[in-house]
């Protein structure tokens, strides 16, 4: 069923012509009920930053650089800015690791499903994801551009003799295409929002991707459910995260990621939500895509 939703997403949008980001007209109503009926089983900058002065194009945004290095050290604290991420992990990687296994033919019942496949994690900041990808058995190279964010990173993966492998650079995702770097899968979660051109780092993630090879990306949708539960619940109500963390207009709604990644020879396989239950303090998958979503997609023939 899955299939067949996205084979009608994408002849709903394959003829549109893709404009700037912040211009970008959704589909039809037809196209965007079809996103979001999709059905999902719960089954299972003062700081230095990577110079992009070489690159024609970078999606870095300054103004998010610097507002993410001033709470570096805070990365493996639980109960500090970063502890959204701490408790959706879990849900994220059981999404991942549902996907990946079936793309790559692995079994998810093994401790190490991803052995022999390279991942890179794009925008790592301190690890958190790139650390139980490695112990799935991914050779994982985590990328980001706040040195501090790296930083942290090494000196925490180092910590466990499994995850001292994880290969950590201050880079961005244009210069290891520069490098023509290649890895099996390309992951950057919570991360699109804060990029300045998200067309240009969507390019730049099919770069990394091997033909046939898979991309993750997950983000929070431009909504007016977003707006009150990601911003003014989470930043001003709750506190969960320092206020100014998010820009509503810097969010990209589902059928806006799905049109940039096929102009990005990205096929979206499959698209999940994120909601939280406020009694059990637990994040959980959901068909409802209106607020936080992940996408998963395959890089096509160019």
């Amino acid at each position: 069923m899955a299939s067949k939703l996205l084979t009608r997403i994408r002849t709903a949008c394959r003829t549109r012509t893709l404009p700037a980001p912040t211009q970008i007209s959704p589909c039809n109503s037809q196209t965007k009920r079809l996103i979001q009926s999709r059905p999902y089983s719960n089954d299972i900058k003062s700081e230095s930053t990577a110079s992009s002065s070489s690159s024609p194009i970078s999606s870095l945004n300054q103004t998010e650089l610097v507002k993410f290095s001033a709470i570096a050290d805070s990365w493996w604290d639980a109960d500090g800015p970063f502890k959204p991420l701490h408790v959706m992990n879990p849900t994220r990687l059981a999404f991942i690791r549902s996907t990946l296994c079936r793309h790559f033919s692995k079994d998810p019942n093994t401790a190490r499903p991803f052995e022999g496949l390279k991942f890179v994690d794009v925008g790592c900041g301190g690890g958190i994801l790139s650390e139980p990808l490695a112990r799935m058995g991914a050779t994982v190279t985590g990328v980001d551009a706040v040195d501090k964010n790296i930083t942290i990173a090494r000196l925490h993966a180092d910590l466990d003799p499994v995850t001292a492998s994880i290969e950590y650079h201050c880079t961005t995702a244009e210069k290891l295409v520069e490098e023509q770097r290649e890895f099996d899968a390309v992951l950057a979660l919570e991360v699109i929002e804060h990029v300045a051109d998200p067309t240009e780092f969507c390019k730049s993630l099919s770069a990394l991707t091997v033909t046939q090879g898979a991309t993750l990306i997950s983000t929070i949708s431009r909504s007016m459910r977003a707006y009150a539960t990601a911003i003014v619940a989470a930043e001003y109500l709750l506190q969960w995260l320092p206020k100014g963390t998010h820009d509503w207009s810097s969010f990209l709604t589902p059928e806006e990621l799905v049109l940039i990644l096929q102009r990005s020879s990205i096929s979206i396989q499959e698209m999940a939500g994120f909601a939280y239950d406020p009694l059990s303090g637990r994040w959980f998958l959901t068909d409802d895509i209106g607020v936080n979503f992940i996408a998963y997609g395959m890089k096509m023939n160019g």
